[in-house]
């Protein structure tokens, strides 16, 4: 009896010819998905001279990304429970495609920001299912090799962005970003149509109107609230009072999913401790990536008055060591658990950014791009651990509401992180007496604060986790 249960619990929850195949689709829909997150932080300063804006407007070409995957996410537990796998990753594909088109034809601003945000609809819809399939069709003793899998597509995308975006910018215009992304959405959607099998069931639940209005609704608000921020000052009477109704919203949102009997997203799971430890370090790891990120390549441009060819190769170090460490995380949460790896992965982080606010205009490259290593080892050594305890604690079809709600989380706090990046960005800038030069470096030191203290709170947070315990 012992062995067969031991045979069982060996086993995947559900059974896929190939796996591996299965999981292309997605894994190559969610890189392209977080690329396009963070590949044109690298062009804002030339899209805001090309197309006429400000850094506060910009931004949005970020934020409005973001939104539209937190607004989507959230909907995915329902999504999945009314069209099949290959359904929801074909059609999200196809959009994507489309995004991408309006986008590299974009003659204006507002164009480029429709298809900007036609994009985070599939991304929203692509990014939770890529983690709920690998936990079904991975048996538990290859689950951590292949969340580490996923997460190394999720923290390299965003870390290789910048350079491979100012390498076409070096020859090219900005509309061949999202020339370079149709490709590789055309061969995911071959393996779509090919390897990709149907997981989980159909049961078209009752959808219930005031959940999703009162989800849109209230993400949005947030996010926008943020946003405005930047541009408006946190005193404006227009941004506190969106950020306080998106607030209630969201209150009634959260009230509704815990007492109804059929919520679109399960967030009684929160009452699991281990779950409830790592979602809240997976949200914070991810502020941490995107504020960075969102901030070093301007200050390279316009602090230290790199080109923006230059940007990209000083970026690309950290890129693949980031993507290394993403995949060694995953085999050594296999053999050793989240406890020791979040812990050690955030104090790192924290080197890194105390680094970061050390720079000035005259920062040597060797110094910045160290200062980048760093961070890019310590952010993915403790995501993947985080992510895979998180999930672990959860069974069933419950493991999928998880994963929606990390994914949603993390794009809410990763837009919410970089308007507010933009936002202390400005503060210092006009707190400062310096040249253009100047100020804008002082400007990145007190933007780089947020990702600071946001490792800081998620190291303290891996140090208190009483959860860890449980593990094996």
């Amino acid at each position: 009896m012992e062995q067969q249960a031991t045979m069982a619990s060996s086993k995947p929850r559900v059974t896929v010819k190939h796996p591996a195949l299965a999981m292309v689709s997605m894994l190559i829909g969610a890189f392209v998905g977080m690329f396009s997150e963070t590949s044109l932080n690298i062009a804002l300063p030339s899209l805001m001279s090309n197309l006429g804006v400000s850094t506060a407007t910009v931004q949005w070409l970020v934020t409005g990304y973001m939104l539209v995957i937190g607004v989507v996410l959230p909907l995915n537990s329902l999504i999945t429970k009314w069209f099949t796998t290959r359904q929801v990753v074909i059609f999200g594909l196809a959009d994507f495609l489309v995004g991408a088109i309006i986008a590299a034809l974009a003659p204006s601003f507002s164009i480029l920001l429709i298809g900007r945000m036609i994009q985070g609809i599939a991304t929203g819809l692509i990014l939770p299912l890529m983690f709920t399939v690998a936990m079904q069709v991975f048996s538990p003793a290859k689950i951590g090799a292949a969340m580490g899998a996923c997460a190394m597509v999720i923290m390299f995308a965003p870390a290789i962005g910048p350079t491979l975006t100012g390498l076409i910018l070096a020859k090219l215009s900005w509309h061949w970003i999202f020339w370079a992304f149709v490709p590789f959405l055309a061969i995911a959607l071959i393996f779509a149509l090919t390897s990709l099998e149907n997981v989980g069931q159909i049961s078209k639940p009752k959808i219930d109107v005031i959940s999703i209005l009162t989800s849109v609704v209230g993400f949005a608000s947030v996010v926008t609230a943020v946003s405005f921020a930047s541009s408006r000052g946190w005193g404006s009477p227009l941004v506190l009072g969106v950020l306080l109704f998106g607030i209630i919203v969201l209150a009634v949102y959260a009230y509704r999913q815990v007492h109804i009997n059929a919520p679109i997203l399960n967030l009684k799971i929160f009452a699991v401790p281990a779950f409830r430890a790592g979602a809240l370090m997976v949200m914070l790891d991810f502020g941490i990536i995107l504020s960075a990120m969102y901030v070093l390549p301007m200050y390279m441009q316009k602090g230290l008055l790199l080109p923006v060819a230059m940007t990209g190769i000083i970026m690309l170090p950290g890129g693949v060591v980031n993507a290394l460490v993403s995949a060694v995380s995953g085999n050594l949460f296999d053999n050793f658990g989240a406890k020791w790896l979040t812990r050690l992965g955030f104090l790192i982080a924290i080197i890194g950014a105390v680094m970061l606010l050390m720079t000035g205009t005259h920062t040597a490259i060797a110094y910045l791009i160290t200062a980048h290593i760093i961070l890019m080892i310590g952010c993915p050594l403790a995501m993947s651990p985080a992510q895979t305890h998180a999930l672990n604690a959860l069974a069933g079809p419950t493991s999928g509401d998880g994963s929606t709600i990390m994914n949603t989380m993390q794009q809410i706090v990763g837009a919410i992180s970089t308007a507010l990046a933009t936002s202390l960005l400005g503060i210092g800038q006009a707190a400062s007496h310096l040249n253009a030069q100047g100020a804008f470096t002082a400007g990145v030191h007190v933007a780089i604060y947020l990702p600071l203290v946001l490792a800081v709170v998620a190291l303290i947070i891996a140090l208190t986790t009483r959860s860890f315990k449980t593990e094996k």
